[in-house]
């Protein structure tokens, strides 16, 4: 664990549960698992602070609980859980892409409250989505649930693990922690809701106490009413299955800029087929014959099956390797298929590296850099002759990416004395090496990111605090049906200079927003080929 993973976990914590939390998480992040006694010990914090802030962490999954044999509870936690909090935003955006609006909502309660149960989700987004409805319109919560099983069914949400269901006898005392379990036969399985209703809207303050004495009514009610006959069945995001999509758009993007659309459709359709069959960190999809392709393509797609195989082949024979050959059956009669995820991966990962070795260096270095990644190993002076730049230039070259540790120098001598003149010199790319020095780099910058967003609201904050209480003045003279005239003098409270200087702020902050995303993608891309190399057998 590198000091700017810790960093920016106490930066991502402090920012979405406070100081409470962030103090915590830091601190067993730093010294990684912990008693509940050492923990209250050691943060200076009361008993019932820490038990609270474990609870929330519990429940966003960046804590996990293990009951030792000597019959205590340790807590961990879960660094790279934490690290995803970078990425909620692009979960969230994914879900609207593929399931609209209510797909949106549905994946956003569901991070920002950790674990919920369907018929809460289903209900607080019904809500949600009728607040944003013109007047007379609500939302069924048949359509929400419509949505919600979609999702499980491509296993974007997964169930929780539960307690087992054991019998209870007064002679064996309760464990200090109970152990959670799953069936994986039911960790996609939707229990039948028969959820009747419609979305509501906020009341005014007036038909507030007008139904006052009703809720009253309603809330006594409730507590004798029974729980929803989902109670205990508790749901979340499936943040492996959301990274295998987006390393699925990256494997097509890829494919499409090689080649063709046509092509980078073939492979779409080759990665829909698999993605629920395929586990998120195989390296292999699962094969698929060029007649089962064919039939799956989209109806857009007017591709007569001798060009479909003409494509298979031209993919199955690229350097790349993002579509493999595994086999021939029937005689030759089609050809089974499977994508090699590992390559493709290392692929995405090489493009980064000679993307950012271009941007930082020039294309001179980065003409240099893609020739050691084809050569392996060079001496100087090949690389002076291959790469076709005079001798000087190429030296600064290869000693500037060597001294930021994009390329590496192998000492092979010819005798055991080492001496320089009788020792080769290599220059090589450790693309393992290299892409973990970038990641280093990329945690940095989005903690660097975080705190100047901070620094720019703290500047402002008397700023934003006066722009949002005329907007709340505003809001509620629009309401009772005040005259322009008393609505132009309200919005002259905030001056022209005053004005642009909010303009400002949220430029850069949307700046520094759209920044944080664009480098978690590199992060993503290098962590997933990191994860897929060391797992490489």
């Amino acid at each position: 664990m590198t000091q700017a993973e810790i960093k920016l976990c106490s930066l991502l914590l402090q920012e979405h549960f406070g100081e409470i939390v962030e103090k915590i998480g830091t601190y067993l992040i730093r010294t990684g698992t912990q008693p509940l006694r050492m923990i209250v010990n050691d943060t200076g914090l009361s008993l019932d602070q820490v038990k609270k802030a474990l609870c929330v962490l519990i429940q966003h999954n960046l804590v996990t609980y293990q009951l030792q044999k000597r019959g205590f509870v340790e807590y961990e936690a879960q660094c790279k859980r934490v690290l995803r909090i970078l990425r909620y935003p692009r979960y969230i955006y994914t879900a609207k892409t593929l399931y609209n609006d209510t797909g949106e909502l549905i994946v956003e309660e569901l991070l920002l409250n950790g674990k919920m149960t369907m018929s809460a989700v289903v209900r607080k987004v019904a809500d949600r989505l009728t607040e944003t409805m013109e007047d007379g319109k609500t939302m069924d919560y048949a359509d929400v649930s419509s949505t919600f099983v979609r999702l499980a069914d491509t296993h974007f949400v997964q169930r929780c693990p539960l307690v087992p269901e054991a019998a209870e006898t007064p002679e064996v005392p309760p464990p200090p922690a109970p152990t959670l379990v799953i069936n994986e036969k039911d960790m996609y399985a939707v229990p039948k809701l028969n959820l009747v209703g419609k979305g509501k809207r906020r009341r005014s303050c007036d038909e507030d106490e007008n139904h006052e004495h009703k809720a009253k009514k309603h809330k006594k009610d409730g507590e004798d009413a029974e729980p929803p006959p989902d109670d205990g069945i508790y749901w979340q995001v499936n943040i492996d299955r959301f990274h295998q999509h987006f390393r699925d758009q990256g494997i097509v993007s890829a494919v499409a800029n090689r080649m063709d659309q046509t092509s980078s459709e073939i492979v779409r359709t080759m990665l829909r087929m698999s993605e629920v069959t395929t586990s998120s960190s195989a390296p292999y999809t699962q094969p698929l014959s060029s007649n089962e392709i064919f039939r799956s393509l989209p109806a857009g797609y007017n591709i007569v099956k001798q060009v479909l195989d003409q494509y298979l082949t031209l993919l199955a024979d690229d350097p790349l390797e993002f579509v493999g050959k595994s086999g021939d059956s029937g005689g030759g009669m089609y050809t089974v298929i499977c994508t090699d995820l590992h390559k493709a991966l290392a692929s995405l990962a090489t493009a980064t590296l000679e993307s950012i070795v271009e941007e930082r260096f020039g294309s001179r270095c980065a003409r240099i850099f893609r020739l050691l990644l084809r050569k392996k190993h060079l001496e100087q002076k090949q690389v002076e002759d291959f790469a076709m730049i005079p001798a000087k230039e190429a030296k600064d070259m290869l000693y500037k990416m060597l001294s930021e540790n994009f390329v590496s120098l192998q000492e092979i001598p010819k005798t055991p004395d080492h001496a320089p003149s009788r020792t080769f010199y290599l220059y090589t790319v450790n693309i393992l090496s290299s892409a973990r020095m970038l990641l280093h780099r990329c945690y940095k910058s989005v903690a660097n990111l975080i705190e100047r967003r901070q620094y720019e609201t703290k500047e402002n904050k008397r700023l934003l605090e006066k722009s949002q209480r005329v907007e709340a003045i505003l809001a509620s003279m629009q309401a009772t049906g005040a005259e322009d005239v008393q609505l132009q003098e309200i919005e002259e409270m905030i001056t022209a200079p005053e004005r642009q200087q909010l303009e400002n702020l949220k430029r850069n902050v949307n700046k520094i927003d759209a920044s944080e995303n664009q480098v978690d993608e590199t992060i993503f891309v290098l962590e997933s080929f990191i994860e897929s190399t060391l797992k490489k057998p």
